[in-house]
Order: C-alpha cells, then structure tokens, then sequence
C-alpha cells in the first residue's frame, strides 16, 4: 500500500516497475510497517560496469572455489535471507508489501537472485530488478564470510556478459565504495537510466551463465575479471 492525498491506495507489480523506471523505489521504514513511500534521492549511487573492482583477497576467495553459485533459485529464500538481522542491521526495509511485490516481479521475470552456496546451504546472495538493460540492486545478505561479495562479483561478471548498461545501488556504502560505486546526480542517473532501459537484447541469462547449469563458477568469475583488466 502506498498514500496518495492522505489516501491508501494499492500498488500493482505494473506501477512499481513503472516507478523504476522513472527511477523512483520503494522503501518502508520496519518490517511491521502497513505501507511504503517512494525515494528519489539527489544523489544515486551506481556501480559503473566498466570500472568494477575486486580486492585481491576477494580474488583468492574466488580461486579457492569456496562458494557455489546459483540464479533464481530460491529467490523468497534470498529475500528472506536480506531481511534478517545482521550486525549494524537491526531493522530490515522489507516489509509485506515489498515482498509481496518483489516475489510478484520475480513470478513475471523481472527480478532475479544471485545465490551464494556452500555445502548445500545458502550461504549469501542479493536481489534485485531488472529493466531493460538497467539492474536495480535491492539488497544483499551475508551467513559467511564473503558470501555477499562474491554474489556481487558473480552479478557484475553476468550483467555484463549479458549486455546491461547499468547497476543501480541506490545508495553508496563503504562497503559498496571497495568495488567502485560512486554517487552522480539525479540528472546525470535519468539519463543513464533512460539509455539503460532503451536497451532491447539485454538478457540475465547469457550463454557462459546459463541458470540451467548451476548459474556460473568462480573459474568463469575470474576469466571475466582477467578479461577487464
């Protein structure tokens, strides 16, 4: 549910992806909150594709093939996983309306997981929207260590196997900061956003990643980290 003149009114799957993209999402202030309100922040924080980092120690991680990844499988499960506490997370933004939402998006095909797995358990991952060739990341949760991180590195490497022209983080942490997002203004992340959703042949699913083969391995990770250097 969202106001509209003080009134309620009901938020449809086809208006919240209309609102992103008009570059506007969804938050709520708790879990227990009844509806949501709408940001559009001054500044946007992106992670522009062509200039994605990797600490070294992330790349380690990498090569030891710790992790197993996955796409779409247990996406309720990932957001689930991002709504949880975790420490200097106390409160969660998901609540009833984003994840009924978000799970209809999914059902429609415009929201994907990356999946982290370690010894047949899901360990970590993220989830977010996708429009064209622009990914609005959502959220992201972490069971083990770098369990996020990689995920992370995993979407970058399929967004841009897969033609995309935008990751969208909303906001900037430090934590975001190590791979190389960066704030620009409000005009600038339109304009981007308008060329990114204009973009007609971006697929989730490129060849190299395909989700039916278990959503890529870190030997794949690497081969595209190689490939930007």
């Amino acid at each position: 549910m969202a106001r509209r003149g003080g009134q309620r009114f009901e938020i449809t799957p086809e208006i919240l992806l209309k609102a992103y993209a008009c570059g506007i999402f969804p938050m709520a202030e708790r879990a227990e909150d009844e509806g949501v309100f709408w940001i559009d922040p001054n500044e946007r924080g992106i992670i522009p594709l062509d200039g994605f980092h990797v600490p070294a120690s992330l790349k380690k991680t990498l090569r030891r093939g710790t992790f197993e990844f996955r796409v779409d499988s247990a996406f309720a499960a990932v957001i689930d996983g991002c709504a949880e506490p975790a420490p200097g997370r106390r409160q969660t933004w998901i609540n009833a309306d984003i994840r009924r939402l978000t799970l209809a998006l999914h059902a429609l095909g415009y929201a994907h997981s990356v999946e982290t797995w370690a010894d047949g358990e899901l360990v970590g991952g993220l989830y977010g929207v996708s429009l064209g060739g622009a990914f609005f990341g959502e959220s992201m949760f972490s069971r083990r260590t770098d369990a996020s991180k990689v995920a992370l590195v995993h979407l970058w490497a399929r967004l841009v196997a897969g033609g995309y022209k935008l990751l969208d983080t909303q906001f900037i942490t430090s934590h975001l900061e190590r791979f190389g997002a960066i704030e620009i203004s409000r005009a600038e992340y339109h304009e981007r956003l308008r060329e990114a959703i204009a973009v007609e042949d971006a697929t989730f699913y490129p060849p190299a990643f395909d989700a039916e083969a278990g959503g890529g391995t870190s030997e794949l990770l690497l081969q595209s980290l190689s490939q930007m250097s």
